[in-house]
């Protein structure tokens, strides 16, 4: 198996749905789907169930009980519980366009990790787009998306840039090639070697403190913003606090002052 997507996710079955119907209509199909679930009521599984018999990527559900915000505990689960040495994250309410495995394939390097990132839509979008929207993938037409609502930008160059312009907009863009969750892969080694997510974190800034280990650890970051293509569907954030995001930020700084590598509560809290 070439890969394994990872993608987290919480009570969210309409979004997870449309997300998961995106990966069913991939160009590359050898892949299998990993399900992060941070302790989701018994529709999340009902879902997976009813959707394993109409899609053909394998699906691995990976879920514990409700204890808060618990997305680096769950993600750690889920790489321990994954059958590929190529590990590909995202997160239950990022719709992939049809290349986006075959993208973090073709670009996949060893001693680098890749950096994607995702096109925020709005409530009314995300609402709207159905199944058939996209298995035909008229919810990455720039022209379907503005008949619906949506307003002018620079950043909707990302449905229109392929091939070489995309690769230029990728090393031009002054958006550093960081970790993020939504849109980012690399070797299970590497992420076994840092120990994975950093368990005492919670909301705010986990993901770039793992990409700062594994920098940390000597990998590089290679930017395909504009080549690995996910469009995001518009939820609440009730799960945000101050409390936690100085808690996050104390952790990440001495991450990044005492080149810390490796999370002393990480993958192996979970084997």
């Amino acid at each position: 198996m070439k890969a394994s997507v990872i993608m987290s996710t919480y009570n969210a079955e309409a979004w997870l749905e449309k997300v998961l119907i995106g990966f069913s209509v991939q160009t590359e199909k050898d892949f299998e789907i990993i399900i992060a679930d941070d302790g989701s009521r018994p529709a999340t599984k009902e879902l997976l169930d009813k959707l394993r018999k109409e899609i053909s990527i394998p699906i691995v559900h990976v879920w514990h009980e409700d204890n808060g915000f618990q997305k680096s505990q769950i993600l750690n689960k889920a790489i321990v519980a994954s059958n590929s040495d190529y590990l590909i994250f995202t997160d239950g309410d990022c719709i992939p366009r049809r290349d986006f495995v075959e993208v973090h394939l073709n670009y996949r390097e060893e001693g680098c990790f890749l950096s994607g990132g995702y096109f925020k839509l709005p409530m009314d979008i995300s609402e709207l787009i159905s199944k058939e929207d996209i298995q035909e993938q008229r919810c990455f037409d720039l022209n379907w998306l503005k008949l619906h609502g949506l307003k002018d930008s620079c950043k909707n160059n990302k449905f229109t840039a392929t091939g070489k312009m995309a690769v230029f907009l990728n090393w031009i863009t002054p958006t550093k090639a960081t970790w993020n969750g939504h849109n980012a892969s690399g070797w299970k080694k590497d992420l076994v070697a840092i120990n994975g997510f950093n368990q005492e974190m919670q909301y705010g800034g986990q993901d770039r403190e793992l990409g700062e280990r594994l920098f940390n650890y000597g990998l590089k970051s290679k930017q395909i913003r504009y080549s690995a293509i996910c469009v995001h569907l518009d939820h609440k954030r009730g799960y945000v606090n101050e409390e936690t995001w100085k808690k996050n930020y104390a952790i990440r700084e001495n991450t990044r002052k005492n080149k810390v590598v490796r999370t002393p509560i990480g993958i192996d809290s979970n084997i």
